[in-house]
């Protein structure tokens, strides 16, 4: 016999897997209030350990971060950053000098003092809380010589079960070790839920019910349709097995049942994720994010360096298409030397393509990169974009930017309904569309998508935000330009049937979804794509819309999708 009893959450990350469950460990405890050293220490040796913790903690990062690769590097560079922050050590320091505090208890404070200002500023800053806390008990945990919060060890694998994931966390888990993640917190664009995505671990989030899970009971997660199977049958336990045998691959060939061609490419966060998404058949660069070059540097960098990097992205897909985007500063990527003050609203605020309008050099100092690198690689297709665009007059000047350092197919990122709306007569000067749907979806249901509290508004499926997909892609037809979607919607094989439906002509994505979304378009007609785009753009909730796809789509369930 197996359970009924069913936990559902929101399915981030795709696949089927049964394990036991293990909860993650209890957070460092605080230290107690007011505890201070013995009379006539020596408050300088003190205070030394605060630093000498804090570069500890950022070569641990640091050096988990080598082994990771794109936004699970990225993501442990800048967690190692703030734990070595010169104001939050400082401050440690000071409170141990003038306090007479035990180190870890000034750090504790300290961490604090940065949280609480983060929480005042609200939006993304507000979500870079957990970061400070993960850091927080990291340094406690060094100064206090307890383990260092993190993965827990087992001699089998397992079902990581906990109320929340830190970014620095989430990027270390090793796949064989943790089959899947089923978090109470989170949203379909958080942290967790891309890095999840980007490692191929399944996962749940915003899942109700998940920390009554008790350690060790069997679970058959599916992280596609956001369900948690406590104790499942043992048919069921076989069906999943036998299907998680024979790990399917991609041929490069991106198509419908009926030979509709769909490009399939991939989302590169540096260089060092290019060589492995073109060895898993990307059929090019849907998006390649150029913020790596940027992050961590208290100026930009120079021409010479961008060329360098760029070209090594361009090299790796010869004979293939790259999409560059342009700086996508602001937000939940701030950078230090473009942006002095802090923001209100900063998804609201000065991002993206907004930023050269108060630095133009650098944007102009990128595109000459670009075009160098292009130049020196004429085997590779180079396409540009920018971000957050929202007018024609914005476009516009994009487009000849590009033209003037001789980079010959410019094209717009859509994160905002007004680009949904207005698609046709930006494309009239656009020569391509790339849909942002972790954006466009933030904006279109006035959600934050890192706050775990708006998860359910922060769905894709949402028939808003698919409606506005349909509009720009209506507008890049009447154009006849290409409108691909580069968000994390196209790593969903189910919402990848309704992006084509709905006239979208290529999906970029994280190489690891690559076979499975080719998977299933190749076993759907393209007839049968637009059936059931309409039925989820004209659905009354994101959760009918992806019931009544799923339905439609039996080869979902043939292959554990």
């Amino acid at each position: 016999m197996g359970s009924t009893y069913v936990v559902r959450g929101i399915g981030v990350s795709p696949g089927r897997v049964v394990g036991p469950a293990v909860r993650l460990p209890d957070a460092v405890a605080e230290p107690p209030a007011g505890r201070r050293l013995p009379p006539g220490s020596d408050t300088d040796a003190a205070a030394e350990r605060v630093a000498a913790s804090a570069a500890a903690v950022r070569d641990e990062l640091d050096a988990a971060a080598q082994a990771a690769e794109g936004d699970s590097a990225a993501l442990l560079h800048a967690t190692a950053a703030m734990a070595a922050d010169p104001s939050l050590v400082a401050d440690a320091q000071q409170r141990v000098r003038d306090e007479h505090l035990v180190p870890e208890r000034a750090v504790w404070e300290a961490a604090d003092a940065v949280a609480a200002e983060l929480q005042l500023l609200g939006g993304y800053m507000a979500e870079r809380v957990r970061d400070v806390t993960d850091v927080r008990d990291r340094l406690v945990a060094h100064l206090t010589g307890l383990q260092a919060p993190g993965v827990p060890v087992r001699p089998y694998p397992y079902v990581l079960v906990a109320p929340d994931l830190a970014p620095a966390l989430t990027a270390t888990l090793d796949p064989q070790r943790v089959l899947a993640v089923v978090t109470a917190a989170g949203g379909p664009t958080s942290h967790t839920a891309i890095l999840a995505r980007s490692r191929g671990i399944p996962a749940v989030v915003a899942a109700a019910g998940a920390l009554d899970l008790a350690e060790g009971t069997q679970l058959l997660v599916d992280g596609a349709a956001g369900t948690v199977v406590p104790d499942p049958t043992d048919d069921a336990v076989r069906r999943v097995r036998a299907r998680g045998a024979a790990p399917r691959t991609f041929d490069g060939d991106g198509r419908t049942a009926d030979d509709h061609r769909v490009e399939l490419l991939a989302n590169v966060g540096d260089p060092a994720d290019a060589q492995a998404a073109a060895d898993a058949g990307a059929q090019g660069v849907g998006l390649f994010r150029t913020e790596f070059a940027f992050l961590d540097r208290t100026q930009a960098p120079d021409v010479d360096e961008q060329t360098a990097a760029y070209g090594r992205v361009l090299a790796a897909f010869a004979g293939r298409k790259v999409v560059v985007r342009t700086l996508d500063a602001g937000a939940d990527k701030p950078l230090p030397f473009l942006h002095a003050a802090p923001e209100a609203n900063p998804a609201l605020g000065v991002r993206g393509l907004r930023v050269a309008q108060e630095r133009p050099d650098v944007l102009e100092d990128q595109l000459t990169a670009i075009a160098r690198a292009a130049a020196e690689h004429p085997g590779t297709t180079t396409w540009v974009m920018a971000p957050m665009v929202a007018t024609v007059d914005e476009t516009e000047a994009f487009v000849a930017a590009c033209a003037r350092h001789g980079l010959p197919t410019a094209g717009i990122m859509v994160e905002i309904p007004s680009a949904a709306l207005m698609a046709g007569p930006l494309l009239a000067h656009a020569h391509f569309a790339s849909i942002g749907t972790n954006d466009l979806t933030q904006y279109t249901m006035a959600a934050d998508r890192l706050l775990g509290a708006v998860a359910g508004l922060s769905d894709a499926w949402q028939p808003a935000v698919l409606r506005l997909v349909e509009a720009t892609a209506l507008g890049g037809a009447a154009q006849a330009r290409p409108v691909g979607v580069c968000g994390e919607a196209a790593a969903d094989p189910a919402l990848a049937v309704v992006l084509v439906g709905l006239g979208v002509t290529s999906l970029s994505m994280t190489p690891r979804a690559l076979p499975d979304v080719a998977a299933v378009l190749a076993a759907t007609d393209l007839a049968t794509c637009r059936v059931l785009a309409r039925r989820a753009a004209d659905a009354a909730s994101a959760a009918d819309a992806r019931a009544a796809v799923r339905a439609g789509l039996p080869v979902l369930d043939e292959l554990g999708l």
